[in-house]
């Protein structure tokens, strides 16, 4: 069977445009992100650039400029009362774990930060002799510790690659996957140490599903079962919300069963049935699914509203809904959107909505649909899983 063509809906082009245009990326970084051909994107910028919008420009205002020697002279300041202050607050608790180990570990810790502070201050906070950390400095590398330090280093790349998301599982996964012969407990052991961790949820919730209305509830049909097998046959459905500066900004999302692939979404300040039918759309024109294919989502206005069951109809799609008040009928769903929060929404701070739109289509699009590994596929993408179910 030959390669299916690839369908990008004109909401994705447009992401894409404001992406590049207000990112500071290159066309060729950005291309790369979103699995495109660069003179495609170029295309589009063609196409599409004097429609995309962005935030206006604020007029610079004008302020009163100091003197050079003021400027200088309150730098320095600064600059001394910064670097007292780091010390002191910085030392003790990145030292945390170095405090409970042995000497290597703690003259670990001096040699890998003696470009940060002075290293009679780093031994005189850890307990330790300068002399003492000189000569042990002096002394050969052990084969495991150039070993460690070797893993630790592509450890940190890993982590860095994922935006800090990965944690020790999916980071031992891609070691694994680059054929590195090493344990999951020295992967974490070594994270553990160098102070890397996965990012960790922030709880916060508001409502987003109103169920009570007088339109047709379709039966549950997929009654929890949520193994599929092949693509295309179980999408699910559901939204979402996220806080900005200008108040909050609302997400609709199609996942597909088997591959974990976010197919539709849409970006809105409303939670009208406009939202939801955008994602629907997008998710039809990009995967063109056969008839039969089963839609589950909850019992909220959006998807029992006449349009959207028309959609649903035209498409040949089967509507399926959770129970009330059920939100494990939903679970992969409900995870995508907990994974989303975790690993973006609850460690940015959005000032407009426009900032949340460009950040989160370039986590759906740049890295969870094309790179992230999902536990559920065995540690593989959801691109992946697609084009091995092709």
């Amino acid at each position: 069977m030959g390669t299916r063509r690839r369908v990008f809906p004109e909401a994705f082009k447009r992401e894409a445009v404001d992406r590049l245009t207000s990112s500071g990326l290159s066309a060729g970084q950005v291309a790369q992100e979103l699995g495109l051909h660069e003179t495609v994107l170029r295309r589009w910028v063609r196409d599409l650039a004097p429609q995309a919008t962005g935030p206006a420009r604020r007029p610079i205002p004008q302020v009163a400029v100091p003197s050079p020697a003021d400027l200088a002279a309150e730098n320095a300041r600064l600059r001394r009362e910064n670097e007292r202050l780091r010390m002191e607050r910085d030392i003790p608790k990145k030292s945390r774990a170095h405090l409970r180990s042995g000497l290597p570990m703690k003259f670990g810790f001096v040699d890998e930060h003696r470009a940060v502070w002075p290293v009679r201050v780093m031994c005189e906070a850890l307990g330790l002799s300068a002399s003492g950390y000189y000569a042990w400095r002096a002394r050969p590398e052990s084969s495991r510790a150039r070993t460690n330090r070797a893993l630790t280093d592509d450890i940190r790349l890993i982590h860095a690659e994922s935006c800090g998301t990965y944690g020790a599982p999916r980071i031992h996964a891609v070691l694994r996957g680059h054929g590195r012969r090493v344990g999951r407990s020295r992967v974490e052991r070594l994270m553990r140490r160098a102070g890397i961790r996965g990012l960790a949820a922030l709880p916060r919730r508001t409502r987003t599903t109103d169920s009570r209305h007088s339109y047709p509830i379709a039966p549950n049909r997929l009654a929890r079962n949520f193994l599929t097998q092949a693509p295309n046959q179980v999408w699910l459905a559901d939204l979402t919300y996220i806080p900005t500066g200008e108040g909050w900004l609302y997400l609709a999302g199609v996942l597909d069963m088997h591959t974990r692939k976010l197919v539709g979404w849409s970006m809105r300040e409303t939670l009208h049935t406009q939202i939801a039918l955008e994602a629907l759309a997008m998710a039809i024109e990009r995967q063109r699914p056969p008839p039969g294919l089963i839609h589950h989502s909850d019992r909220g206005i959006q998807y029992a509203a006449e349009a959207y069951r028309g959609a649903l109809a035209a498409a040949g799609i089967t509507p399926s809904m959770s129970r009330k008040g059920d939100c494990w009928d939903n679970a992969p769903m409900e995870s995508f959107f907990h994974t989303l929060k975790t690993e973006r929404v609850h460690h940015r701070l959005y000032a407009t909505r426009a900032e949340a739109r460009r950040d989160l289509f370039g986590y759906i699009e740049g890295f969870y649909n094309s790179r992230r590994l999902h536990s559920a596929l065995g540690y593989i993408s959801p691109a992946e899983m697609e084009r091995r179910a092709a």
